[in-house]
């Protein structure tokens, strides 16, 4: 009888054990379909997941990334918002119920903050800079909490390192947003890198969107395009069909002045643009076009330099409602650099008038004037 039961307590040990093992197998597939946009496989895991465990907070908030990442995809796009934030109010919901009857369950913790801090960061990226760091004042005590009781929980430091690493430098990037946190928290620049970088390297469910942060933050607010690249490469490595990684790492080249590295991936981004695959919008283009015309500039190919360039002004042409952008005016203004390049004078002029027309872009106007009159060499 007592061999029995140990025999039957194995089995049930093993069974669960199966059965977690095959969760994390569900998750970890999933999350990698969401970085590949492959967004109807991811839902199909995820949908998987809420049946099996319709009391779980999993699926629901795995679910919602989706739409994170539709968002991400096409920033402009503001349509899909309210959907992702009503997501996230069903993953709190269902993880207070289940605190309400075990306060220190850790599925119901990790959940309910990685919920509250996507939705600050939706705000940021809206710049709705209050809301975004009160959803983080909010979230830092649950995560914190998650530490005390599994310490050795590197995915839950994502939480902690973005709220130090933007608390610490929003205000001086925001100086208008600085009076408003007076009362939250204080931040901590090389805390927050440092609990980033732990999760990129240790973190199982969130190491490749601390991959995308450290990306992003040393190419944004560093300016370290050195330290960018290499978690873009990380990123292109493991999903080189996803534009948005794409996108960073090719800024990052061009910081960079990595030619071969440029051509390379604007090329990609091209060809996708031009076969319109999901993600590679017109916008996409737009910017890959101007790089492009760029690398052809820097290495002195005038012909094809201007092809992209005309190319880069006529989507911005299309798709820009209000005032120019910095693509478009640039576009415009090498175009007739390149134009006088080739010696077609007439032509580089009505380029350099046309930018006269347009808003003044970092000198724009004092270069059109300038090339009016004298002819770029």
């Amino acid at each position: 009888m007592k061999k029995n039961k140990i025999l039957y307590l194995f089995l049930i040990a093993l069974s669960f054990q199966s059965y977690s093992q095959t969760v994390n197998t569900i998750i970890d597939e999933g999350i990698k379909d969401v970085y590949s946009l492959n967004f109807t496989a991811a839902e199909t895991k995820f949908r998987t997941l809420l049946r099996d465990n319709p009391k779980s907070p999993a699926g629901l908030f795995y679910l919602s990334m989706i739409d994170w990442w539709k968002i991400l995809v096409d920033l402009d796009d503001e349509s899909k918002d309210d959907l992702f934030y009503k997501k996230l109010d069903d993953v709190i919901y269902v993880c207070d119920e289940i605190l309400d009857d075990d306060p220190n369950n850790i599925d119901a913790l990790f959940f309910k903050g990685g919920a509250i801090g996507f939705r600050g960061r939706l705000h940021a990226l809206r710049e709705s800079w209050l809301k975004a760091a009160d959803d983080g004042r909010e979230a830092l005590p649950i995560v914190n909490r998650v530490l005390k009781i599994q310490p050795g929980n590197a995915d839950i430091l994502l939480g902690t390192g973005i709220y130090s690493y933007y608390v610490s430098v929003i205000p001086d990037e925001y100086p208008a947003v600085k009076p408003l946190l007076i009362f939250f928290p204080s931040g901590d620049k090389d805390l927050g890198i440092k609990d980033l970088k732990r999760v990129a390297e240790k973190g199982r469910y969130a190491k490749y969107e601390a991959q995308y942060f450290l990306m992003t933050l040393y190419q944004e607010f560093e300016k370290d395009p050195n330290s960018s690249e290499k978690y873009a490469k990380m990123l292109t490595d493991q999903f080189p069909d996803n534009p948005v990684f794409l996108k960073w790492r090719g800024r990052a080249a061009v910081m960079r002045g990595d030619y071969p590295l440029i051509k390379e991936i604007y090329t990609h981004l091209y060809k996708g643009a031009s076969e319109g695959k999901f993600g590679y919008s017109q916008k996409v283009k737009r910017e890959t076009t101007y790089y492009l015309g760029f690398y052809y500039k820097a290495t002195a190919q005038w012909d094809s330099s201007l092809v992209y360039f005309k190319e880069a002004v006529d989507l911005s042409k299309k798709i820009e409602k209000g005032e120019a952008s910095g693509y478009y005016v640039n576009s415009l203004l090498y175009q007739g650099m390149m134009h006088d390049k080739l010696l077609q004078r007439e032509e580089a002029i009505k380029c350099y008038y046309a930018v006269l027309e347009l808003k003044d872009y970092s000198s724009s106007h004092k270069l059109a004037k300038l090339h009016i009159n004298e002819p770029y060499k």
